[in-house]
């Protein structure tokens, strides 16, 4: 296990980039629950944000693309919207801890 961070680290309902030696993870907290993926569009190959921590929309309902403004949802990072629609982000598990958020040996999520 890689200790990416504590739960206390990230707002609820917000998003934080942690870098790792496999590259930026971003990390979605909804309550006691993370979700995260690879810091990548699956348009272009490149980093979903421009400002650090940057990630969701106005709302906090998707992970927006900073660069073209696609839309990927939170729990599966399908994207919704924009020039990849149908493509995903490449989804990494992670586990919560003592109120540490690790990535697992294996970092493949298994949905």
């Amino acid at each position: 296990m890689l200790r990416l961070c504590s739960l206390d680290e990230i707002p609820d309902g917000d998003a934080i980039g942690v870098k790792t030696a496999l590259g930026e993870v971003v990390l979605i907290r909804q309550g006691r629950e993370v979700v995260a993926y690879r810091n990548e569009c699956p348009h272009l190959g490149i980093e979903l944000n421009f400002q650090p921590d940057v990630f969701l929309d106005t709302e906090h309902r998707y992970i927006q693309c900073a660069n073209h403004g696609a839309l990927f949802q939170i729990e599966d990072g399908l994207c919704v919207f924009g020039p990849c629609q149908g493509a995903s982000l490449t989804p990494l598990s992670v586990q919560l801890i003592d109120n540490s958020v690790c990535l697992s040996p294996d970092h493949a999520r298994k949905d």
